[in-house]
This record gives C-alpha cells, structure tokens and sequence, in this order.
C-alpha cells in the first residue's frame, strides 16, 4: 500500500492558438451516497505508478464506470475535473464509477515511439485502455461497460482513443477540443500543447508532422470508425458569459487566451459536425451562444452531457 498526497502546481493557460500491476487505494472519504478515494495503479507500460481520483457508487451492485480526462497540465498541476468542478457533487447519487486518471500533461494522451527528454516515457493509450480499465474492474465494483469524457487538450483525443481501441467506450463526451491532426489548424493545436508548453518534441510522438501516424490519429479523418459509439461534442463560442461562472471577467480581461482558445474549438467542432454530416454518423453537438475556456463552461457541457452517457452505459 502506498499513499500519495493531492499534487498542487501553477495552472498552465494555453496562450498559443493552441494486465496493470497492482495498486493502493487511501482511505475513503464518505459522502452521502458515494464514496471518493484515491487509487494508484502501477502502468508496466510507462514504469510507474499513476494516482487516479475515484468516485465509487455506495451499493446497488455493479455500476458502469466513466473516465474523466482532464486539459493540458494532465491534472499533476492541480487543476482538474476534480479540483475544479463540482464532479463529487453531481455524482454522489448517481449508480456510476467515474474515475480521473492524474497524469498525461502535454502527452495528447497517446502512446509516444519514443522517450522524450523533456516529458518521459508517454504510453497513455495503453494505459487508458487496457491497464487501467483492468484495474478498476479488478478493484471496483463494475459492469466492465466503459465511458469517456475529456476536456481541452483531451477533447480531440478520447475520440482517437475510441478510434484506436473499438468496444472500449461506449459513449464519448468531448468537451472544448479540437479534434484535428493533420491539417494546419490540427498541427498547430497539437504543436502548441506539446512543444510551445510542454517543451517536448512531437517528432518523439507520432514522428515529424505529416506521417502516417499523425493521420492515424486524426478523428476527422478515422471518423467513420466512431459510427455505433454515443457521442457528445460541445464548445462554447469564445463570448465571455454565465456559463463561465465566476471566471467570466477574468476570461474576458484577464486570460484573453481563454476567449481565443474557445473561439477555436468552436471552429474545429464545426468542422468535425460537417464531416459526421457528411458520413451520415449521428452525434449530438452542443454549440453554446456564449462561453470561454473556462471550467464554468467545461462543468456545464459534462452536465449536459450526462443523460446521453447514462443511456448509453446504463448507468
């Protein structure tokens, strides 16, 4: 058994365009239907340990479980789905495990080909896919049904992580990303996370832009291996608004990136509603009138999206 305090860190704003080995578990603290525990899972694919903040249903048998994703900073520095929202509220009397992995900051959440010398060794996909859910289906109390909800920089990738490993996830919920690779918008997006903030080098990745693997991962263009999974896919507009909560004015004066960033994934999630059009793939969309890159927005599209990811996984 090991024990690991919260991780606290300065908060990265994007201002650029953008089976496992076993585990331990703290001890819980109990709310009034749920229980909140954080549980390490040793990832032989990366060679360490992985903390991951779990809400765990209080009875009632077998529960689907829901992964959270968080944006750039992967949640190591300290800002998250769970930090940040009120996720333990909304899923205290809901018969789910949502379970949000610590760690993936400016990885794209995805396997890399090689150790970079500024971010390590990257084997996110293999992680999220086959060591984790092992886990926690070892640990927890679940029906082995998987969803996967992700936010900013894993907006674009828990829709390539669906691509990349079919009947995982049944439903998917992209919050305020864009899911694009290969075209310059694309390029530019996945640059600005990993070089720009994480001072990493993308060519460790998928190779230089332009290679094949960098295709491979583009949910624009792998699309059609979506059809039969439950999708949402939001974005606000980059109008500072209600939706941002209390961090509206800050967005609007303050983190202008914010209201660029969000301006952006609006563009990117057009984009992919015109290619699931053009595919005839269903999927519901939600184009907010306002909203900057801010939890506000990012809390309120997972709420929103929750009945579609409930239906889907039974939950």
């Amino acid at each position: 058994m090991r024990r690991r305090g919260k991780q606290f860190g300065i908060h990265l704003t994007m201002a650029v365009v953008m089976v496992a080995g076993f585990l331990s578990l703290t001890a819980p603290a109990a709310s009034a239907q749920s229980t909140v525990s954080r549980f390490d899972v040793y990832s032989p694919s990366m060679d360490r340990w992985i903390s991951n903040d779990v809400i765990s249903p209080a009875g009632g048998g077998p529960a689907p479980t829901f992964y959270l994703l968080t944006g750039v900073g992967g949640g190591e520095d300290g800002i998250s789905w769970f930090n940040n929202t009120g996720v333990r509220d909304f899923f205290d009397d809901k018969h789910v495990n949502v379970v949000m992995p610590v760690g993936g900051k400016f990885s794209m959440y995805t396997d890399w080909n090689a150790d970079d010398p500024a971010l390590g060794r990257n084997k996110w996909q293999t992680y999220l896919t086959k060591e984790l859910p092992a886990a926690v289906n070892s640990r927890y109390n679940t029906t082995g049904v998987n969803a996967l909800g992700g936010v900013s920089m894993a907006g674009g990738p828990v829709l390539d992580l669906a691509i990349q490993a079919p009947g995982v996830y049944r439903a998917v919920g992209s919050y305020s990303g864009c899911a694009r690779t290969v075209d310059l918008m694309g390029q530019a997006a996945v640059r600005s996370m990993v070089e720009v903030l994480g001072r990493g080098n993308v060519a460790n990745m998928w190779g230089p832009p332009g290679s094949p693997q960098w295709a491979a991962h583009d949910p624009m263009i792998n699309a059609e291996k979506l059809r039969g999974t439950a999708l949402f896919i939001a974005t606000g507009n980059g109008i500072p608004g209600p939706v941002d909560g209390i961090n509206s004015l800050v967005s609007a004066l303050g983190v202008i990136p914010g209201s660029a960033l969000e301006s952006i994934t609006q563009m990117c999630t057009a984009g992919l509603q015109g290619r699931f059009n053009e595919l005839g793939i269903p999927a519901t969309f939600n184009f907010r009138p306002e909203g900057t890159h801010t939890w506000g927005l990012f809390e309120a599209d997972m709420r929103a999206s929750w009945p579609m990811i409930a239906g889907a996984i039974g939950a």
